[in-house]
């Protein structure tokens, strides 16, 4: 059976059924949120919702993090996990955040985080990754009225390659070309809004990724395929040094004077994604006229590490970016 075949065989309207007549509905391709969990007086939390489904690949998950004391719909910011496009999930934070900050601090102000699950670069390589994160942003809308949330009023944050993700979706909300065919239908993916923490802006300009010995067990890689190179931007695109693939999965690709305002944070001591992937994806947003702010963490490594005393302000002031051009309820 093909792919052409298999949409046949599902879409209601022509009829699907078995031999003898029976109809046989078309598989779920989400799930409705459920019900959530009460677990703080500051947040109700939705956990493993399916937000997409797709034929040879995993369920694709949210946690849903919903403000309690709310009185009409609220803004909504999506998470966006790092890991190099290879490892972390949609729970996990970097090691110099306290556990679950993110989604508390944006609860305590008053917004809703959503934060997913996306394919890593061997799953499938880019734009899947995009994909992904703009059917999720898709199903926040389809269920807008149940979370409670305002769909026009979305916002994306993310940290290394989720930095580089959440700029992705903040560049590229009207190119039709890059949304996919996953989950919700019908709605926007654009964001208005976004908080981009040390994220890669031109894979033709990182330099090779330096790791120290070990830091990369040989069980880690075990299922890395032979002579496949463990550089991020060239695993993103399916391990090729193109320059129209490295180029095309690149942030400052997309800038164009209708982009969503930028907040921009990174250490001035990244010894992996440099602060010049900054530079120039700033440049690129002056160029064009769009609003943006930069922050210059000073000592701060990737993750801030070196900066660890400087995090909890850090945070603060992208909550306070969130609230300024979103607002609140």
């Amino acid at each position: 059976m093909t792919r052409n075949d298999a949409t046949d065989v599902l879409d209601p309207s022509r009829g699907a059924s078995r031999p003898g007549g029976r109809e046989v509905p078309p598989f779920p391709v989400y799930d409705a949120p459920g019900t959530p969990d009460h677990v703080s007086d500051a947040s109700s939390v939705y956990r493993e919702v399916t937000y997409a489904r797709a034929l040879g690949f995993r369920p694709l998950k949210l946690d849903i993090w919903l403000p309690r004391k709310a009185s009409g719909p609220v803004p909504l910011v999506l998470w966006v996990h790092g890991g190099a496009f290879q490892l972390g999930d949609r729970r996990e934070l970097p090691p110099t955040f306290a556990p679950g900050s993110v989604f508390r601090l944006l609860n305590e102000a008053g917004i809703a985080c959503a934060t997913a699950d996306y394919r890593h670069c061997l799953e499938a390589p880019f734009p899947a990754q995009l994909h992904d994160l703009k059917a999720a942003v898709r199903y926040l809308r389809e269920f807008a009225a149940v979370l409670n949330v305002d769909p026009q009023r979305f916002g994306a944050w993310g940290e290394s390659a989720g930095g580089h993700l959440v700029a992705l979706l903040g560049l590229t909300g009207g190119h039709p070309g890059l949304e996919g065919g996953l989950g919700a239908q019908g709605h926007p993916s654009g964001v208005s809004a976004v908080v981009d923490f040390y994220g890669v802006s031109s894979l033709a300009d990182i330099p090779p990724m330096q790791r120290p010995d070990g830091l990369f067990p040989a069980a880690l890689t075990a299922a890395v395929p032979p002579g496949m190179t463990l550089q991020p931007e060239h695993m993103l695109v399916g391990g090729s040094d193109d320059s129209a693939l490295l180029a095309a999965a690149s942030p400052v690709s997309y800038v164009s004077a209708g982009a969503a305002p930028f907040l921009l944070v990174h250490g001035d001591s990244d010894g992996l994604v440099p602060h010049s992937q900054t530079d120039l994806l700033a440049a690129a947003l002056a160029a064009a006229g769009v609003d943006h702010e930069v922050v210059t963490v000073k000592g701060g490594d990737h993750c801030f590490f070196g900066a660890e005393d400087q995090v909890e302000s850090i945070l603060a002031g992208a909550v306070d970016y969130f609230v300024r051009k979103l607002g609140t309820p």
